[in-house]
């Protein structure tokens, strides 16, 4: 079994946020097709506890302590000087030195960078045959880009610079890599279109969901529990990492923009705001009526479950929204903005709901709602949504297109003893395979 360095952000584990869920998959892909040297930063005390469980998978692993303080100075550094911040945040010679031990005696020829800043420790490579790729995931530069769009001055110009630096980096690395993947062939379209120089190294793989933990509940008996709602709730919820600026942006503009003719309408209407970390800005929302803000919750399942809509309405959002894929999982009507539809195979009307305007938010919404009870189509998108995901979505098939990546052969394709789930076969190499193709199917979600 060959040997890769598979380098990641955050420790990949517990898949509980975007880009955990999309690193946990690719580790237990990776581990049963080589013998992964894991390295990683920490930035959240509570995780350390998931170490070993991460470690299990690897032949070697280096977690670093990432103390925030410490990131925003070195941050704070790349202000003196042209170079992104993004990149110097996760600067680390701890880690530097352990990649270095790691690649020193030739035996690792594959290294995997999980998105852009991770690239730097292997870029160049000190003149080793290295076979490397990296997983931008989304094109990072471009949402520095909408930041600065949404914010004032002085902000505006620093998030602008940051764009610029971060594209050049980007463009750097994908020149120097063997390949680049994205989260969505529109991400991947956009950086063909940003790095035209790197468009033929330049492909994608979708994440997936576990389709089996995010299911549509059996009918509950009469008198049965209802979960975190009462008994006839009408509720719309939105569920994501709260400390997060483009789910802070969505729900202060839901709030603030769509909610108060929601409510005028359906005067017992909740709107729950369900996700860890919620910034100051989002705690503050629950002082308006109808709203509530959960914080962390061990299982988001029973609110999307009693919750007659999904709610996606960001206005900055880049690569796949997790959110919009796990409530299409569980079978429930999504309404969703443009932007967080990107990247998603779904088709409006038949497999959720589309708003471009507060507008369309109150009219979707408020259709929906007057017909919770009674049809009109709402079962059959989400039947239509739940059925895309099981054809689209699956990790066991979008994975096989990092093998691709990585140069495994038909030969390697046989899955390695080990643990986590099977994932399939890996396709044989090329660019031209990185992402299945979609079947032609029938309208559904």
């Amino acid at each position: 079994m060959r040997d890769l360095l598979y380098l990641v952000h955050r420790i990949p584990y517990p898949p509980n946020k975007g880009d955990k869920i999309r690193s946990w998959h690719m580790l237990q892909y990776l581990s049963r097709h080589f013998r992964v040297h894991l390295g990683c930063f920490i930035d959240d005390e509570a995780d350390w506890q998931h170490a070993n469980t991460v470690a299990a998978l690897c032949a070697s692993s280096r977690f670093i302590d990432l103390r925030r303080g410490a990131a925003r100075w070195r941050a704070a550094q790349a202000l003196l000087s042209r170079q992104s911040m993004s990149v110097h945040y996760y600067r680390d010679p701890r880690l530097l030195q352990w990649v270095d031990g790691v690649l020193a005696d030739g035996r690792v020829r594959h290294a995997l960078a999980y998105s852009g800043p991770m690239a730097q420790y292997v870029d160049g490579s000190a003149g080793r045959p290295l076979h490397r790729v990296i997983d931008f995931v989304d094109v990072d530069s471009d949402k520095w880009r909408q930041y600065a769009d949404s914010k004032p001055w002085p902000l505006s110009q620093l998030y602008r610079r940051e764009a610029g630096l971060l594209l050049q980096y980007e463009r750097h690395i994908a020149q120097q890599f063997t390949a680049a993947s994205f989260v969505s062939q529109a991400e991947a379209a956009l950086f063909r279109q940003c790095a035209p120089m790197a468009r033929r190294k330049t492909g994608h793989f979708n994440n997936g969901v576990d389709a089996a933990y995010f299911a549509p509940p059996a009918p509950a008996p009469a008198g049965a529990d209802t979960g975190p709602y009462a008994p006839g709730a009408q509720v719309l919820v939105f569920t994501g990492a709260m400390d997060y600026w483009p789910n802070i942006d969505a729900v202060q503009w839901f709030v603030r923009h769509v909610w108060p003719a929601l409510r005028r309408q359906f005067p017992q209407l909740q709107f729950y705001i369900v996700g860890s970390r919620p910034a100051a800005a989002v705690t503050a929302l629950a002082r308006v009526a109808g709203v509530t803000v959960t914080g962390s919750v061990p299982d988001i399942r029973p609110y999307l479950a009693g919750a007659a809509l999904a709610v996606a309405p960001l206005r900055i959002a880049r690569g796949v929204q997790n959110k919009v894929l796990e409530a299409m999982a569980m079978g429930k009507i999504v309404l969703a903005t443009p932007q967080a539809l990107e990247g998603i195979a779904a088709q409006p009307g038949l497999e959720l709901l589309l708003a471009r305007d507060d507008a369309e938010f109150i009219h979707h919404a408020a259709r929906v709602l007057r017909n919770q009870h009674g049809g009109d189509g709402g079962a059959a998108i989400g039947t239509a949504a739940r059925q895309l995901i099981l054809q689209e979505y699956d990790w066991e098939k979008n994975l096989q297109a990092l093998g691709a990546m990585l140069g495994l052969a038909q030969a390697d394709a046989v899955p390695k003893p080990g643990p986590g789930p099977d994932h399939g076969a890996a396709p044989a190499t090329g660019i031209a395979s990185l992402a299945p193709s979609r079947p032609a199917r029938e309208p559904s979600t």
